[in-house]
């Protein structure tokens, strides 16, 4: 069965129920609002249904006008992919990819393998999007990225293992906590401050938070938290691979608890679209996969 309905009369719509009315949508469509109002009832008519009901003096979505907007959604979101991914292929390697990539993936790593990228195609632009937990998921469910490294995988999204990230909990040397005489619990950690890192999603899940303690410092960056804990403003579970030198010297030593002192943190690489994905979006997804290969060998 060929389909009768164009994408312009679905895209009418999309506008109509997102924009609040046909007078709304006719301006952001910069069409007449008779000729939305006719694509919305063509639909209608041709599928036998109706898409609208008026409540008072308000048109709201009927059940099956529910229905049909949903998979609108998706049929233009799918069609505008298919031009993008045509776009890209018929230009060669993408113009720009963006990247979100999880605070906790070594940056040394990151900056290696955006360099041999940029070797190989240094017409592509790169935008990396640091963020933390449920930042990354966010910018893969919002379509704002092309390529993401996350340690979590958001639901209808696929991804590889790239590695696993080592948390320690520590402390400065001269801190309280190093004094106590024996191993530690999490009751002996309330009476101090834990410094954390905020998630950067907009939908912050309280339960990400490690230990609930009154006193905590809530930072942006991982290096301001190595920075706190460096100057003996708290203890926090920082990646090892940051803070090799601080462990190495003894400025920083690892809390001694009876349990929960190291934590392993899984990061994903995860395609935004992998049916999609231009040639440049496949070559950095190659590149972060063989140097991250390379460093779990070490």
């Amino acid at each position: 069965m060929n389909p009768h309905i164009t994408l312009e009369q679905w895209r009418a719509l999309i506008e109509v129920v997102e924009a609040g009315g046909y007078a709304q949508a006719a301006e952001k469509l910069c069409k007449s609002q008779s000729a939305v109002s006719y694509a919305v009832q063509k639909i209608e008519s041709m599928l036998g249904v109706k898409a609208f009901g008026i409540q008072g003096r308000k048109a709201v979505l009927t059940p099956t006008g529910q229905m049909l907007y949903r998979r609108a959604l998706a049929l233009v979101d799918e069609a505008s992919a298919l031009e993008q991914a045509a776009h890209n292929l018929s230009a060669g390697w993408e113009p720009v990819i963006t990247l979100a990539a999880e605070i906790l993936f070594p940056t040394d790593l990151l900056l290696n393998s955006l360099a041999r990228f940029g070797q190989e195609s240094p017409g592509t632009r790169i935008e990396v999007i640091e963020s933390v937990l449920g930042g990354t998921s966010e910018a893969l469910t919002g379509g704002g990225v092309d390529l993401a490294i996350s340690p979590q995988l958001p639901p209808g999204f696929m991804g590889n293992m790239l590695m696993r990230i080592r948390l320690l909990a520590v402390a400065h040397a001269d801190h309280p906590l190093h004094h106590q005489g024996r191993e530690l619990s999490y009751r002996d950690l309330r009476a101090y401050r834990h410094v954390v890192v905020r998630d950067s999603g907009p939908k912050r899940d309280q339960r990400a938070v490690s230990v609930e303690i009154d006193q905590r410092w809530t930072v942006t960056q991982v290096a301001t938290s190595i920075r706190a804990i460096c100057m003996g403003h708290g203890f926090a579970w920082l990646p090892e691979e940051d803070i090799r030198e601080e462990l190495r010297s003894g400025l920083l030593k690892p809390l001694p608890l009876r349990e929960g002192g190291s934590r392993e943190a899984p990061l994903y690489l995860i395609q935004a679209n992998p049916d999609f994905a231009g040639p440049g979006v496949k070559r950095l997804t190659e590149i972060l996969k063989e140097l991250a290969a390379c460093r779990n060998n070490w």
